[in-house]
């Protein structure tokens, strides 16, 4: 038995039914060359037949009832791989506005708090000789790089290797209570904790005195939390999602950093701003004061394995008052560096405290149910997780793309997630379907955005635009 930390347990406490707390990845595969007919189905044979599971796939809650109160993991017994595991399959040929509507529809559908949090779905019938595996794991259990390192597990580098390992068995089984010896140690730990974070406090403290100071004087390229407009993204959400992809080579987001000179999640949160700028001008819908975003930063230690959340969160004015791209690009990348700058001076054993009091306004509006009335702490959520950058296999199929999905809460209607992958930069817009009509124009605007960026600074010639947008009918 495990009680959830504060930063897990969070997850948790938000989670609804218009706000089901689980993050996903769209994988996208292709077949081994000369792949037989029924390849695939013994593929999924090959996984089914791995009944053994590891942590986080075989722990579920103890009591579902006091999942906003205390929550608690268990090991789960006599796991039923056929409600996680499942086969689904796109009307022949598949095209991608049809994978577009089964993973909106999947990623609407909140899980049995009753079971292990987890779901993995094979779908095939996608055009060009592929197929797709999309899973879904409950936030609680983890973040996005852990989420990444999960996916890795379960893969080869090698594109002969035929071995299959279920992404459910990687690793190995603990059960039973701790060692007297470990548990004295996991207690020694505790106390020291404690004692680290009693001593950072100061250090916090400071923190919240300089951002209370930059209010005061409203910084213009300072982002702070509530000093942000109203918009459509900032009301309640409805159960239903929407979900699009875009994809670049990451050579081209990374010149476009350097002749800027920006960092590579600056052009992302660029890319964002355009495409939220023409957006909503369209829709009629741009306030006037510029949009802030919630952008997640991790802070794991380094060397630490574990999948479990260890996030923090700076703020960055996306400046979508500037019409100039690369002024507003610039203006961006100075917004977060003094965000970075503020986080960078506390003390690592501050940050856990740090982020639960910068968030906690947030987390009691979700809460209390006055999520999507009161003004926001932020407009939406802007993440970038790296990921593998070689080619990854699953027995033998290459891993094409790599697309993240991700959580909506109320007042926070759009979510758009980055993760690199072997060269590419693949980004997901998961949205509210009730709050934003035809969100894949927000895909192809991105796209738009970044070709905008190479001409004003005169890149030169590029090829065409690698992107794919996966959108369903409008």
């Amino acid at each position: 038995m495990k009680v959830l930390s504060p930063m897990d347990a969070v997850w948790m406490y938000v989670d609804g039914p218009q706000t089901p707390m689980h993050v996903a990845s769209l994988c996208i595969y292709s077949l081994p060359e000369g792949a037989p007919e029924g390849w695939l189905q013994g593929l999924i044979e090959k996984l089914r037949s791995h009944r053994e599971f590891t942590a986080p796939y075989n722990l579920k809650l103890a009591s579902p009832r006091l999942k906003s109160v205390l929550p608690t993991w268990v090991e789960a017994e006599d796991i039923d791989l056929d409600y996680h595991f499942r086969h689904s399959a796109l009307a022949k040929p598949g095209g991608e506005r049809e994978l577009g509507v089964l993973i909106s529809r999947l990623h609407s559908h909140p899980m049995d708090l009753s079971q292990p949090l987890w779901e993995v779905h094979v779908i095939e019938g996608l055009e060009g000789n592929r197929f797709a595996i999309y899973t879904k794991i409950h936030h609680s259990l983890v973040d996005g790089v852990g989420g990444i390192r999960l996916l890795i597990k379960a893969l080869s580098a090698d594109p002969d290797a035929r071995e299959v390992v279920a992404p459910w068995s990687v690793g190995t089984r603990r059960s039973g209570p701790l060692p007297a010896r470990q548990h004295a140690a996991s207690l020694s730990k505790l106390w020291s904790g404690v004692k680290d974070r009693t001593t950072a406090m100061p250090g916090v403290a400071k923190s919240f005195a300089s951002m209370a100071r930059d209010a005061v004087l409203r910084a213009p390229d300072v982002a702070l939390p509530f000093a942000t407009p109203r918009s459509l993204l900032n009301g309640p959400v409805s159960a239903q999602r929407r979900f699009a992809t875009q994809h670049y080579t990451l050579p081209r987001v990374k010149a476009v950093a350097r002749a800027a000179g920006v960092t590579v999640n600056d052009v992302f949160l660029g890319l964002s701003a355009a495409a939220l700028r023409r957006y909503l001008g369209e829709l009629g819908a741009l306030p006037e004061r510029p949009l802030t975003a919630g952008v997640p930063v991790s802070v794991r230690p380094k060397g630490d394995e574990a999948t479990a959340n260890a996030i923090s969160f700076i703020f960055a004015n996306l400046n979508t008052h500037i019409e100039d791209p690369v002024a507003r690009l610039r203006a961006i990348g100075e917004s977060t560096r003094l965000a970075k700058e503020r986080l960078q001076d506390l003390p690592r054993s501050g940050i856990a405290d740090y982020t639960s009091m910068l968030m906690t306004p947030y987390i009691l509006q979700v809460f209390s149910g006055l999520g999507g009335h009161m003004r926001p702490v932020f407009n939406l959520t802007i993440s970038n997780v790296p990921g593998p950058d070689r080619p990854l296999y699953l027995c033998g199929a290459r891993l094409e793309h790599l697309y993240p999905v991700s959580v909506l809460l109320h007042g926070q209607a759009l979510n758009i997630t980055s993760a690199s992958y072997a060269g590419q930069f693949n980004i997901g817009f998961t949205g509210c379907r009730k709050t934003l009509p035809h969100m894949q124009r927000l895909a192809v605007f991105t796209g738009e955005a970044l070709e905008e960026l190479e001409r004003s600074l005169r890149l030169g010639a590029k090829a065409p635009l690698e992107a794919r947008a996966v959108a369903e009918q409008r």
